[in-house]
């Protein structure tokens, strides 16, 4: 075990939203904003923004890693670019009548084509398709769940081309 593999999660986190360069076994060097450390394997997970590009992810394992050295500290500005890289996007907000509005239009295209549906959940909001489907609001793809990957993936086909119509 090496140096780095026997910190704590306490002092890998003092990395965290701060420039680095790390040295790694072979003398190879990565140079990066800290994302996070992985508690167990001590794999540092890089995050880099070259000029005029999106920004890339690099993992050093925990295992290669020799040496890590802080090079610069994170503004606000970088902590918050850095969050946006694994938070969610951000979704849009619906007002409940815009949901209901949302939910009644796909209803009634998923009845129009045929495709038993309900509602279910607390006060009616999810709509149940076939028994075998759940989608929540806001009714989109990502918002399907079911334990037929099958149904799940058609049913998601089919919202989004909904969705594309509805635009």
């Amino acid at each position: 075990m090496n140096d780095w593999q026997r910190k704590s999660p306490l002092d890998w986190e003092t990395y965290v939203n701060k420039l680095v360069k790390v040295v790694a076994v072979e003398k190879h060097e990565y140079e990066g904003w800290v994302l996070t450390v992985d508690p167990v394997s001590a794999t540092i997970v890089l995050a880099t923004f070259p000029e005029n590009e999106k920004g890339s992810i690099s993992f050093i394992m925990g295992h290669a890693i020799q040496e890590v050295e802080i090079l610069q500290e994170g503004d606000s500005d970088m902590k918050q670019r850095l969050a946006r890289i694994s938070a969610p996007e951000e979704s849009q907000a619906y007002s409940p009548e815009e949901l209901e509005k949302r939910k009644k239009a796909l209803k009634s295209w998923l009845e129009t084509n045929h495709i038993p549906v309900g509602e279910q959940g607390e006060q009616g909001r999810a709509l149940s398709v076939a028994g075998v489907l759940t989608i929540e609001p806001p009714y989109g793809p990502e918002q399907c769940s079911s334990a037929n990957e099958i149904i799940l993936s058609r049913v998601q086909g089919l919202l989004q081309r909904f969705l594309q119509q509805q635009e």
